[in-house]
Parts: structure tokens; C-alpha cells; sequence
């Protein structure tokens, strides 16, 4: 077994070289770790069993924590088909007010979270938010009234908020940027088996119609809020920390980890304290939050209304809901067959403008659906292709821009910046499907095509711009800013990172 190296310092003897690389080791705070040169030689073997335990424990906890949320987000649409409309006396547009609401806080709330997330550990901060997020499902389902939904549904989006961008700060806070796009698929498929496995116990949850008085509607809420509160507590046990205080690797492994890390270029492109400034200056951020806005409002379309879509086609409300866990299916397929290929070939950008493609055939035969051609097995089809593209495109999005973003606070400003506006398109997407357009939707499917481009559009820039911003610091043009006061707080600003695609 080859040796693991300690990496040399600038100057001191051997002894004193260990001690400092040790003190610097333990007093690291996430990533801000001191001036070390890169590792030179590491034991592949302990690096192999470092990413092992990283992927046992790192990802998982996050994953089905974002489960657990995203069912109690959208699980509302399982309710609207099984009488939720009838007993809360909802009429016109109140569906659309009961979707939109939870976007509020999301827009408010998701970056200042991820500040709040620096200062409290990742398994304090997010397990609480996941058992707030379990406490308003609950509630949902015992409310007497649309106005208590509504209520509900905006502290819910209040607890949501934080978990969505937490979960991808924590996971991006372990792994190389070349190794980030698979987990970052993995998390996302959590939202495909929710899709499939909310549609499926939606339908078994529906069967409890009468019990104890309640419909099955308020069942789905009860039982699924419940679930999430018991998860919620184990989390506290489960989640990982930041890197610098992870608890399951040993001490070599963790010097290994943070080696790792480093050798990553997050050794010079740090950024340790917060610049308010510089992070909103960086043209980045808001055309990543561009490319975000358009593809959540074609994942939440699909997420709100297809069982409604379903139902439609002539599907009674228990055949609407098995149905829709086929979408699912193959949206999971997608998902991981483009995020392996994308990691295979290196390169985000044309897997993403694939699934664009894509769901952009999806909405042109959803919005013919009037050609006697256009048929309900053709219609369904199509309904495959527009839920698969949001999950080819999200996860690319995503981890694209997470690559490319360096130093804790910049990831946090990014990460909660881009889902935090971004998730703007859920609130496009809740105003747009009118009742009565019903059961063609043009305006529902044409500004989701719409904003579908507008991510195409945004993803060229954001491509171009950063080859452009390559090539500037390959002839040296960024170099000045090694002379400003805040030179070794740059994050990705920093001359020597370099944007990957």
C-alpha cells in the first residue's frame, strides 16, 4: 500500500511542517483551510474509500429529506382530484392561489438560510426545517377552510425554502467538480421517485376516504406529514456536517478529504467571509438564475397538474393517479442516463439543450392536441417527454453552475440565490393553467415553452461567457485582481479557477 504524503510547506523543518499542516487541519472552519501546496501523492485506495463513504453518507440523508419535502409540496395535486376542491369551497382560481403562495417565502427565504446554515450545522438547521416542512402537511389536512390552506401552504414554502439549496451546498461541500454531477443526479432523482411513489400512495392514501370522519384527501396530507415529522428527528442522526467536522471518516481519511478538496482548486479560490458585493456582481449568478426560472416552471407544471391533465383524458381520479407513476418512471431513467453521460463526456451543456429539445416537441403536440391526430395515447406520450426534460435539464443546470461556483459563501450566495429567484417559475407556472382552458391549457402550455427557450438562451450565454472568461485569465487578464485587499477571498474570481462545461 503506497504511502499517504504529507504535503510539504513553504518553509520549516520536517517536524514543524507536520505540526502546522495538523493545526491547520483542525482549525479549518468548511473550506477556509490554510495556504497548503497541493498533495502530491495520495493512497488510491484510501482516496476510493473516502468518495465510498462520502456516497453512503453524505448524499442519502439529503436525498430523502428532499423526497419527503417535495411530496408534502406538491402532494396537493393527488388532493385536488380526490375531492380537496369540493370540501374547502374552492372555486376559479383558488387551486392556482394554494400553488402559488408557497413560492413567496421560497423567494425570500432560500438565501438567507443559506447563511443561517454557515453559522448552525447542517443536521441541526435542516432536520428543523424538515419537521416544520411535516408539521404544516399535517395541518393542511386537518384545515376546515381554503384560507387555512393558503396559510399553511405559506409557512410550509417558509420551512421549504432552506432545504433544496441546503442539500446541494452539503453535497457540493465533499466532492471534486468532476464528481459532483452524479450525486447531484442522484439527489434529483429523489424528486422522480416522489413523483412515482406520491402518485402510488396517493392512491392507496384515497382508499381512507370516511375514516374517522376524514375524507382521502385530507389522509394523503395527514399520513405523508406524519411520515416526514419521524424522518425529520432521525435526520439529526443521519445528516453529515460540513467537511471539517464530518464524524464517519478517520482521521487519515479526513486529512485525505480535505487534500481532495483542495487539490480542486478551492485551495486558492476561497471565499471565507461573506462579500455581499462581489457575489452580486457576478453576472453568473443571475444567468444561472435565469436558466433555473425556466425549467422549474416546466417541473412544477408537470408536478401540480398532471394528474389533473390525466384525469382529462377520461381517467377516473384512481386511474389518473396510477398513471402517473409511468412519467415518472422514465423521467428517473432519463435523469440518470443523462447525468452518467454528461459525466462520461465531461460536458453539461449539450445534455441540457437535448432535454430542451425534448420537452420542446412535448409542448408543440400538447398544444395541437386539437388535430383530430393528436389522440389521448399521443397526448400521454407527450407527457412523458415534457416530465422527463425537467429532469434531464434541472439536474444539469444545477450542477453546471455548483461546478463553477467556489469558496463556501459563494456557493451558498449561488445555490441559494439562483433556486431561490428561480423558484419564481412555480409561481409563473401555478397562474398560467386556467380551469377553464381546460383540457387543451394553451396559455399553460405556451409560456411553459416559453420559458423552456428562455433556458436554452440563458445556457448558450452562460457557455460562451464562461469560455470567454477562460481564455481572459489563460493570457493572464484577471491577474490584477491578486492585488486587491480582498485577493485571497475571491471565490471563483480568483485568477487560477477555471470554469469547466
Amino acid at each position: 500500500m503506497a504511502e499517504v504524503l504529507t504535503p510539504p510547506l513553504s518553509s520549516g523543518d520536517e517536524k514543524g511542517d507536520e505540526k502546522a499542516c495538523k493545526s491547520s487541519l483542525e482549525n479549518s472552519q468548511n473550506d477556509s483551510l490554510e495556504s497548503i501546496e497541493r498533495i502530491r501523492e495520495v493512497d488510491p485506495d484510501i482516496e476510493k474509500r473516502v468518495v465510498r463513504k462520502c456516497d453512503w453518507w453524505v448524499v442519502p440523508a439529503p436525498t430523502v429529506m428532499f423526497m419527503l419535502s417535495f411530496i408534502d409540496r406538491v402532494n396537493i395535486a393527488n388532493a385536488r382530484i380526490e375531492g380537496m376542491l369540493t370540501d374547502l369551497h374552492m372555486v376559479k382560481h383558488d387551486y392556482n392561489i394554494a400553488l402559488f403562495i408557497v413560492f413567496i417565502p421560497f423567494m425570500l427565504c432560500e438565501t438567507p438560510s443559506n447563511m443561517v446554515l454557515k453559522r448552525i450545522t447542517p443536521r441541526v438547521w435542516l432536520s428543523f426545517l424538515l419537521f416544520g416542512c411535516g408539521l404544516m402537511a399535517i395541518c393542511q389536512g386537518v384545515t376546515k377552510s381554503f384560507s387555512g390552506l393558503v396559510v399553511c401552504r405559506f409557512i410550509l414554502g417558509i420551512f421549504e425554502a432552506g432545504i433544496s439549496p441546503g442539500s446541494i451546498l452539503l453535497i457540493t461541500m465533499y466532492y471534486r467538480r468532476e464528481e459532483l454531477p452524479r450525486r447531484i443526479c442522484w439527489w434529483y432523482m429523489s424528486g422522480t421517485i416522489a413523483g412515482a411513489f406520491g402518485g402510488l400512495l396517493a392512491y392507496a392514501l384515497a382508499n381512507m376516504s370516511g375514516v374517522r370522519g376524514y375524507g382521502g384527501w385530507r389522509w394523503i396530507f395527514i399520513i405523508e406529514g406524519c411520515v416526514t415529522v419521524g424522518m425529520s428527528i432521525i435526520m439529526y442522526w443521519w445528516l453529515a456536517d460540513w467537511p471539517a467536522d464530518c464524524r464517519f471518516l478517520t482521521p487519515d481519511e479526513h486529512k485525505v478529504l480535505m487534500w481532495r478538496l483542495m487539490d480542486d482548486n478551492e485551495g486558492e479560490a476561497k471565499m471565507d467571509r461573506v462579500n455581499w458585493s462581489r457575489c452580486a456582481r457576478d453576472w453568473k449568478v443571475w444567468v444561472a438564475t435565469a436558466m433555473y426560472f425556466g425549467i422549474v416552471a416546466l417541473n412544477y407544471s408537470t408536478n401540480n397538474f398532471n394528474p389533473t391533465l390525466l384525469k382529462e383524458l377520461g381517467y377516473t381520479s384512481a386511474a389518473a393517479q396510477i398513471h402517473s407513476i409511468p412519467l415518472y418512471v422514465v423521467a428517473s431513467a432519463f435523469c440518470l442516463g443523462s447525468c452518467y453521460l454528461s459525466a462520461y463526456v465531461n460536458n453539461r451543456f449539450w445534455p441540457l439543450q437535448f432535454g430542451v429539445l425534448l420537452g420542446s416537441v412535448g409542448f408543440i403536440v400538447l398544444l395541437a392536441q386539437r388535430s383530430p391526430a393528436i389522440g389521448p395515447g399521443v397526448t400521454y406520450m407527450a407527457l412523458f417527454f415534457i416530465t422527463s426534460a425537467g429532469y434531464i435539464v434541472q439536474p444539469m443546470v444545477v450542477s453546471w453552475v455548483m461546478n463553477n461556483a467556489s469558496g463556501h459563501y459563494k456557493r451558498a450566495f449561488t445555490s441559494g440565490t439562483m433556486i431561490g429567484l428561480g423558484n419564481a417559475g412555480g409561481l409563473v407556472s401555478s397562474n398560467v393553467f386556467f380551469q377553464e382552458e381546460a383540457p387543451y391549457y394553451p396559455t399553460g402550455y405556451g409560456t411553459s415553452l416559453a420559458l423552456l427557450i428562455l433556458t436554452s438562451v440563458a445556457a448558450v450565454v452562460f457557455y460562451f461567457g464562461l469560455k470567454s472568461e477562460n481564455a481572459k485569465r489563460d493570457a493572464g487578464k484577471r491577474d490584477d485582481r491578486l492585488r486587491l485587499p480582498d485577493a485571497d477571498n475571491l471565490g471563483d474570481d480568483h485568477p487560477s479557477f477555471h470554469f469547466s462545461f
